[in-house]
C-alpha cells in the first residue's frame, strides 16, 4: 500500500511539473496572400510570413510542406523565443504551369500549443501571349 502511495505522489507531481512548464504560441500576422495578377513571362514570385512566438517557451518549427512541388517554404530554423518574430518565406515557380488561377497550402508543424497549421497563396498568372 505504501508503495502504491508513493507512486501515485510521484506520478502527481510529474503531471504537476508538466503542466507548470510554458508553451509556445505561435501568430501570424497573415495567413494568406494574394500575388494578384502576374505574367508567365516573370513566372516565379516570393511573399514572406512573418510570425510571433507568443506564449512563454522558446517555439520551433520543424517541419514545413507545400502542397506542390512548385511551391518552396523556407523558414527561420532557431528557436524564436517568447516576444520574438520569425519568418516563412514562400517562393511560387510558375515555370510550365498552366496559366490561370491558383492557390496553394504550406502546412507548419510546430512545437506550439497550435502543432499544426496552414498558410496559403494564390494569384493569377497570365499567359505569355495576353501581354
Amino acid at each position: 500500500m505504501k508503495k502504491l502511495f508513493f507512486f501515485m505522489a510521484i506520478l502527481l507531481l510529474n503531471v504537476g511539473y508538466a503542466a507548470a512548464q510554458g508553451k509556445a504560441e505561435i501568430k501570424f500576422d497573415e495567413t494568406t496572400h494574394n500575388f494578384g495578377t502576374f505574367s508567365e513571362n516573370d513566372p516565379v514570385v516570393t511573399t514572406t510570413f512573418t510570425y510571433t512566438n507568443i506564449g512563454d517557451a522558446p517555439l520551433v518549427i520543424h517541419q514545413a510542406v507545400a502542397s506542390c512541388g512548385c511551391t518552396v517554404p523556407e523558414y527561420t530554423k532557431e528557436p524564436i523565443m517568447p516576444g520574438q518574430k520569425g519568418t516563412v518565406s514562400v517562393t511560387y515557380n510558375g515555370t510550365g504551369k498552366y496559366p490561370g488561377h491558383f492557390k496553394k497550402s504550406i502546412t507548419l508543424r510546430t512545437n506550439g500549443k497550435t502543432e499544426m497549421m496552414r498558410l496559403y497563396i494564390e494569384g493569377d498568372m497570365t499567359a505569355k501571349d495576353a501581354n
